[in-house]
């Protein structure tokens, strides 16, 4: 799905068709590829099996084991989508386990081709489900084959101590999450990682019923069935690119309905996904949120607060974990990451927004290598915050002062809720809004001219996305733009944010997305890390910085229901309020706060005709201009509600 989960389209993509990445969850490593690759085959033995299933399918599984034998050791098991290259029992990957630190420590590690995929038999389900009833004791899903996996393994491989975790990210975290769900008794912990929680509830798919356009059209180019049985991956699929600039490559291939002639290859997926455009049954099903019950093992959930793809499925995981278990070892991570950005990098910055320290080190030094010791192997008291040595149920790393922090709770249950008024003037406050209204600010959104999501030619959504400059939009006349005096001191916002608009059209259907910005001072020092620094170019002046903190889009025919879109009525106010994905950043002093409001991201979400219709059976007759308004002022007048510590 993006990085998926399934994706992230182009860096997803590559990794699919690359031997030598494997797969999504390959690590980069620290120390030079040829000396990390020779310490790996002076320490460890690689075998291959194919493991059969309780239907008969086989399911082609490499296991790298210690060479020293004289103590036994736990598994470590990831399953994905993505191919477990290199193949050969000769052919070794640099870096096995999740990262260096677990490889030296010493376990024994077994990736494995998920049914249907590369060399393992069976059929690929794209975003499986798992099955609440089953058929009769030949019947599978992926909890079973993870069940069946893992019995194969602690009876099968010599020197293993009986404990097995499982780990994985974006697509390989959703099947470890499906190892969480009736869980052989051996499965003591597992860290599903940038999990697919939720595909259309706001992962990779969907956001508030808007189609994430560019990135699920470039996985979904490449990700493509099969044909015959087991096969060593190849280039499959691609799509026809008539221009650099993903931006006017979408906008030139017009309606939706139009993206399949740019397909190479015939895409069942791709096709799914347009044909599910609610939030209906065959997304609901899919949705790991709702199969979290009775579960057992120790669960360490990680996410990324710059994650493109599957931010949002990552603290709802969590809380489902919580709901079905709330005293069990049950853990949060956030950090300052891209999708996957923890896992074999210093994780320093994103785009222009630096951390000052290497988060991703830290992570993998501090959480996730205690975490796997104590339950795998008995060793050490599990992660602990360094501050007061407690064990924390949320690692959050806070943007803006730079600082990991432990929670007892996620959100903070110290938080309280603020409210940030519309006010005239384009003026952004905590003060009340007056009694008296309401009244509105208008611009007119056209679709042939959508907003685009960032600004300079680029993909339609760079991993850095997320804490791109704003200052392009915010001189655009269709966007709205709300900002606040100068802070006198830091302000916190930890936990979701929670836009509560009231708007009109002058058409039946309109997006409206909202961001949440930080605007740095004009006297702000430094310069970000800048772009492109093999071409030569210089680094961003960080003075007047409108750095995103976050964004997100609406359909506004989801208002009432996501599962039963409803027209506008022209011209008629109408509220929407929809949840945002958490935060934890700190405003600074001298900073300010803006919003910006616009209806069209592109092509980041597809384009909304603003028109209610079946948006992928658009025609481009369907697209038209419209007047969007957005009240402020009176009892409901927009506003947006934050929570806030400190």
């Amino acid at each position: 799905m993006n990085a998926r989960s399934r994706r992230p389209a182009v860096l997803f993509a590559a990794i699919i068709l690359s031997a030598s990445l494997a797969s999504l969850s390959a690590q980069a490593p620290v120390r030079p590829p040829d000396t990390q690759l020779e310490y790996t085959k002076a320490h460890y033995a690689k075998y291959e099996y194919r493991i059969a299933m309780r239907d008969g399918v086989n399911l082609f599984t490499s296991v790298y084991v210690p060479k020293d034998q004289s103590r036994t050791y736990p598994i470590l098991l990831e399953r994905t989508p993505y191919s477990i290259a290199p193949y050969g029992v000769d052919s070794y990957r640099s870096v096995v386990g999740p990262s260096e630190l677990c490889e030296k420590e010493g376990f024994i590690v077994a990736y494995q081709d998920v049914r249907g995929r590369c060399m393992s038999e069976g059929d690929f389900v794209d975003i499986p489900f798992h099955k609440e009833t089953f058929s009769g004791p030949t019947d599978t899903d992926e909890s079973t084959d993870t069940y069946d996996t893992v019995e194969w393994l602690i009876k099968n491989i010599p020197g293993n101590n009986g404990k097995v975790g499982m780990w994985g990210i974006s697509y390989p975290g959703f099947y470890a999450g499906f190892g969480l769900i009736d869980a052989h008794p051996a499965l003591k912990a597992i860290s599903p990682q940038a999990p697919m929680a939720d595909e259309a509830g706001g992962d990779d798919a969907y956001h508030n019923g808007a189609l994430f356009l560019s990135a699920n059209f470039g996985f979904y180019s490449m990700f493509v069935p099969r044909t015959g049985g087991p096969a060593l991956p190849k280039m499959d699929g691609g799509w026809t690119r008539e221009s650099p600039d993903r931006y006017d490559f979408f906008l030139k291939m017009g309606p939706l309905a139009n993206a399949r002639k740019y397909l190479k290859s015939p895409s069942p997926y791709w096709d799914d996904l347009v044909a599910h455009a609610s939030y209906d049954e065959f997304w609901r099903e899919r949705a790991l949120i709702y199969r979290m019950k009775n579960i057992k093992p120790a669960a360490l959930v990680v996410g990324g607060w710059f994650d493109a793809e599957d931010l949002g499925g990552t603290p709802k995981l969590y809380q489902a974990l919580l709901k079905d278990r709330p005293d069990g070892p049950i853990a949060l991570v956030m950090g300052p990451w891209t999708h996957g950005g923890w896992a074999g990098r210093a994780s320093d910055r994103v785009g222009n927004v630096g951390f000052g320290s290497p988060t991703g080190e830290y992570y993998r030094e501090n959480i996730e290598l205690p975490f796997f010791l104590y339950y795998l192997k008995g060793v050490g008291q599990g992660p602990k915050s360094p501050k007061d040595g407690t064990t924390p149920r949320a690692w959050i790393f806070e943007t803006g002062t730079n600082t990991w922090n432990g929670f007892a709770s996620w959100p903070p249950k110290e938080a309280k809720e603020k409210i940030l008024y519309l006010a005239p003037g384009g003026k952004l406050t905590f003060d009340p809004a007056p009694a008296e209204g309401p009244d509105y600010d208008e611009y007119l959104s056209d679709p042939a001219k959508p907003v685009p999501v960032i600004g300079r030619i680029g993909d339609g959504m760079p991993s850095d996305y997320m804490t791109e400059d704003q200052r392009f939009a915010a001189q655009r006349p269709d966007v709205l733009v709300y900002v606040s005096e100068p802070l006198a001191h830091d302000l916190t916002v930890a936990g979701p944010v929670t836009p509560s608009l009231k708007v009109s059209t002058s058409g039946t259907d309109s997006d409206f997305d909202v961001k949440l910005i930080d605007v740095y001072p004009d006297d702000n020092p430094g310069a970000g890390a800048g772009r492109g620094q093999g071409a030569g170019r210089s680094a961003v002046i960080m003075a007047g910085y409108q750095q995103l903190v976050r964004g997100e889009p609406f359909r506004g025919k989801y208002r009432n229901s996501f599962s039963k879109p409803e027209a506008f009525k022209p011209n008629a106010p109408e509220k929407l309020e929809f949840i945002m994905p958490d935060v934890c950043h700190t405003f600074r002093p001298g900073h300010r706060i803006m919003v910006q409001i616009q209806s069209s991201w592109f092509p980041l979400t597809d384009r909304n005709p603003q028109k209610f219709v079946e948006i992928p059976k658009a025609v481009e007759a369907d697209f038209q201009r419209a007047f969007e308004r957005v009240y402020r002022g009176g009892k409901d007048g927009s506003r947006i509600k934050v929570l806030v510590i400190g």
